[in-house]
């Protein structure tokens, strides 16, 4: 495996693999990775010959209270995860690399209709960021595959509506959430939890699981449904961000007929904000 950090460098590279006629898969990240982040990377290489993993911690993507220089940088691990896990070849930028004129003079990138509503709401700007430098991603490498996890469910619904309307050739492959034991999504969040926050976490995906089940049941007073959820993180020590029932293709607020529904929970366990999904089929 080897890492490189310029984008000439990593073109020089993929050049040569193409050449060979091997398809480039590519499986964006901030670092710090997870069993979760492994996953991707084994499902690309499974879909490409060469799997390339971008590690860079976007700035544009983090509100100005968000934690941008707190966020954990662990290139050293992070290469041994990956080429444990059978990685080609890592591209970790640095900011000058990606914005070498700076934010304020950077082309930006916006998904209507998607990026509203939910975490697009709560962290105005964030989708842009995250649209932005995918998009970039993609032009850097020219991957055929990419792949994303369905934990972030929002983004991933943004980053298919950006490849359908800019006609992007890559395919987007989702990956199902990887969880702990007691059902805590894998993120690189988590470490910011204390030990007694950590005991309540598991909280988030249980209240998903029983309003799924109350779903399935046939409910579709979804307000009050949302108001059960919201009650429940509550009481548990949660503050919630918001719990929303919507269209599993629009993100919209879910309607009676609607047969295939996700749960879409963000929450703050002390300074920690969690996020999580469900789908449900009706």
């Amino acid at each position: 495996m080897r890492t490189v950090n310029s984008l000439k460098e990593l073109r020089t590279i993929l050049r040569g693999y193409r050449r060979e006629g091997k398809t480039i898969g590519l499986v964006p990240t901030m670092g710090n990775l997870h069993e979760g982040h492994i996953s991707l990377v084994r499902k690309a290489s499974e879909a490409a010959d060469v799997v390339v993993t971008s590690i860079f911690v976007n700035p544009m993507q983090f509100g100005a209270s968000e934690d941008l220089d707190t966020y954990p940088r662990t290139l050293d691990e992070d290469q041994r995860q990956l080429e444990a896990a059978g990685n080609t070849l890592v591209f970790a930028p640095g900011v000058e690399e990606i914005y070498p004129n700076g934010l304020v003079q950077q082309t930006k990138v916006i998904v209507p209709e998607v990026s509203d509503g939910h975490c697009g709401a709560s962290r105005p700007g964030h989708f842009e960021g995250v649209a932005t430098v995918v998009t970039m991603l993609f032009n850097m490498v020219q991957p055929d595959i990419a792949v994303f996890g369905e934990k972030d469910f929002q983004q991933l619904a943004v980053i298919r509506k950006l490849v359908r309307d800019l006609m992007i050739p890559v395919e987007v492959i989702g990956a199902p959430t990887i969880r702990e034991d007691d059902g805590l999504a894998k993120s690189s969040r988590n470490g910011y939890l204390t030990d007694d926050e950590r005991a309540i976490a598991p909280v988030v995906y249980q209240t998903l699981q029983e309003s799924a089940r109350k779903l399935s049941e046939g409910r579709t007073d979804f307000s009050a449904l949302e108001q059960e959820a919201n009650d429940a993180l509550a009481a548990a020590g949660l503050r919630p961000d918001y719990f929303n029932i919507v269209n599993s293709v629009t993100l919209k607020p879910a309607m009676p007929e609607d047969t295939e529904l996700t749960i879409l929970v963000a929450a703050f366990l002390g300074t920690t904000r969690l996020i999580d999904n469900l789908s449900v089929t009706r």
